[in-house]
C-alpha cells in the first residue's frame, strides 16, 4: 500500500469512530490504514483528550506549511543580481565578491534558467550561454614512431634497441 496523507474526510471519521467509542483497531480496519497510523494520529493530534478533526487538519496544514525550506528569492536581491549582470559581472563574482558567498553560483544561474530573474537570459552571461570548445589543433608528436625503427629491431638479434 502506498503512503498518503489523511484528507479532511478521514479525520471526521476518526474523529466520529473514536468518539462513538471504537477502537484504533476497528477504525484502522474501516479506514484501511495500519492500526499504529490510527494512534499516532489521535495521540499527537488530541486536545484535553479529545480529537477534534477540524483542529487536527489546521495542526496538519501548519506543519505542512513548515516543512519546507524558505527561498532565499526576493526583489531587492533579483534587482541587485539583474543589475550586476548587465554591468557584466559573472554569477560567480556577484556570489563570491558581493554576496559574500551567502548565495551559491549556481542557484544564480538555476534562477536565469527558470526565468526568475526579470529581463535577464543566458545572452547577458559574459559568455552569452556557450560553452568553451574542446582544443582542435591536435596532438604534439613527441619521438619517433614505432613504424620508423630498423629492421634488425624487430629480429631482437641485437641488444639495446
Amino acid at each position: 500500500m502506498s503512503y498518503h496523507h489523511f484528507t479532511i474526510s478521514e479525520r471526521i471519521r476518526i474523529e466520529v469512530l473514536s468518539i462513538l467509542g471504537y477502537s484504533t483497531r476497528f477504525i484502522a480496519k474501516f479506514l484501511h490504514r495500519h492500526h499504529s497510523t490510527i494512534a499516532r494520529e489521535l495521540s499527537r493530534n488530541k486536545i484535553e483528550n479529545e480529537y477534534i478533526s477540524s483542529f487536527a487538519h489546521n495542526k496538519y496544514l501548519e506543519r505542512r506549511k513548515n516543512s519546507s525550506c524558505s527561498s532565499k528569492y526576493n526583489d531587492v536581491l533579483s534587482n541587485l543580481i539583474s543589475e550586476k549582470l548587465h554591468e557584466n559581472w559573472s554569477p560567480e563574482q556577484i556570489s563570491n565578491a558581493l554576496l559574500n558567498g551567502k548565495l551559491s553560483f549556481k542557484t544564480i544561474y538555476n534562477w536565469i534558467y527558470i526565468g526568475k530573474l526579470k529581463g535577464i537570459s543566458l545572452k547577458n552571461l559574459r559568455h552569452k550561454g556557450k560553452r568553451r570548445k574542446k582544443e582542435t589543433r591536435g596532438k604534439f608528436l613527441i619521438g619517433n614512431s614505432i613504424t620508423t625503427r630498423p629492421k634488425d629491431v624487430k629480429s631482437r638479434k641485437t641488444f639495446g634497441h
